[in-house]
């Protein structure tokens, strides 16, 4: 059986020189590359074809769900695992949306790890146990009927605009950039819109929208 081919995109050197440790101590595993930045990663995947990355989510130049996300535009069947230090339900839904395969915190120990890489390699999808019943939580919360009808027409065309920018999963400059407006004036809407819909944050005013049919995941840009 061949082994596991796998880039390690992670702005920390320290990190990376642990986890090209760890798998290569370990059969099977083979780490063809190292990214330092988003954009980096974008390139070795494009050109080296990994079955499998390990992408942290905050990075220099593109973020890690920027770069799933171009990746995987690329080349839809790209396996990424998102790794990350923050438990913050946006990050999770952000990165799923992205097309991550898997979802683990960088405190995991190596087998969990390594049977994860495994696992997203033979196709299934992979969050940790730590983060799954928050996520489920999370789902089942959103999917209770609002209490009000209507809640679209209480958002003005500005909000709206915004809050479907989100449902796409983009973040506060690249919506500024799209919409010709300050990323002050996007946050102060966003929070606007948090307020209206009666939600805390932008993952889950995007699941409302989406759960409204007000957006969709396969939206055009």
């Amino acid at each position: 059986m061949s082994s596991i081919r796998v880039l390690l995109a992670d702005d920390h050197r320290l990190f990376r020189q642990g986890l090209r440790q760890l798998c290569e101590d370990r059969k099977g595993f083979d780490v063809i590359g190292e990214a330092t930045n988003g954009q980096e990663a974008v390139e070795l995947a494009r050109r080296l074809k990994p079955d499998v990355v390990l992408m942290d989510i905050q990075m220099p130049e593109l973020d890690g769900v920027q770069a799933t996300r171009l990746i995987l535009e690329h080349d839809p069947s790209a396996r990424v695992i998102m790794l990350t230090a923050l438990q913050q339900d946006t990050h999770i839904f952000d990165a799923i949306k992205a097309g991550a395969r898997g979802y683990m915190l960088k405190d995991a120990d190596v087998d969990e790890l390594l049977e994860g890489i495994e696992a997203v390699h033979r196709g299934e999808a992979l969050i940790s146990a730590r983060l799954a019943a928050r996520v489920l939580d999370e789902f089942r919360r959103l999917s209770q009927p609002p209490d009000a009808p209507g809640e679209m027409e209480d958002l003005t065309p500005g909000e709206m605009d915004v809050l479907l920018l989100v449902a796409q999963g983009e973040d506060n400059k690249t919506i500024a950039e799209r919409l010709a407006l300050a990323e002050k004036t996007v946050s102060n809407r966003l929070s606007d819109v948090y307020s209206k819909l009666n939600v805390d944050n932008r993952t889950q005013a995007a699941l409302y929208a989406l759960r409204r049919g007000w957006a969709r995941l396969d939206q055009e840009e």
